[in-house]
């Protein structure tokens, strides 16, 4: 399955954006597991968020707990990050990735996923 990641831009510190990760075919989501990642200048890829394929299980990585939501909408082969309260290290890559899954689980490793979309650039000043 190919993806397509969209709604990077530019906002300021405390402000929010909302990232869509679709499937470009418009081939069904909801077998697979979806996870966001990020990845910054001279950093290495770093975990996000997840869901499960029902979008009933859900984790996030400690430093967006609270602030970052991600939800799914089978109907509309989406998968979104809601980002809100964002801070000057948000600032990153973001990637979304999916795998096919029957489970409940969640996956936090990039080395998990199948597949990768080409990512969105998000940039939050101070």
């Amino acid at each position: 399955v190919q993806l397509q990641a969209s709604g990077g831009g530019l906002v300021q510190g405390g402000g929010s954006l909302r990232l869509s990760c679709a499937t470009r075919s418009g081939r069904t989501f909801s077998s697979y597991a979806v996870g966001w990642f990020r990845q910054a200048p001279g950093k290495e890829r770093e975990f996000v968020a997840a869901i499960s394929w029902s979008g009933g299980s859900t984790h996030y990585a400690d430093s967006v707990k609270g602030r970052f939501t991600i939800s799914r909408d089978d109907a509309k082969n989406t998968v979104y990050l809601q980002m809100n309260s964002l801070k000057p290290e948000d600032t990153a890559v973001y990637y979304c990735a999916a795998r096919v899954s029957y489970s409940s689980g969640v996956y936090t490793s990039p080395s998990d996923y199948t597949y990768w979309g080409q990512g969105t650039l998000v940039t939050v000043s101070s």
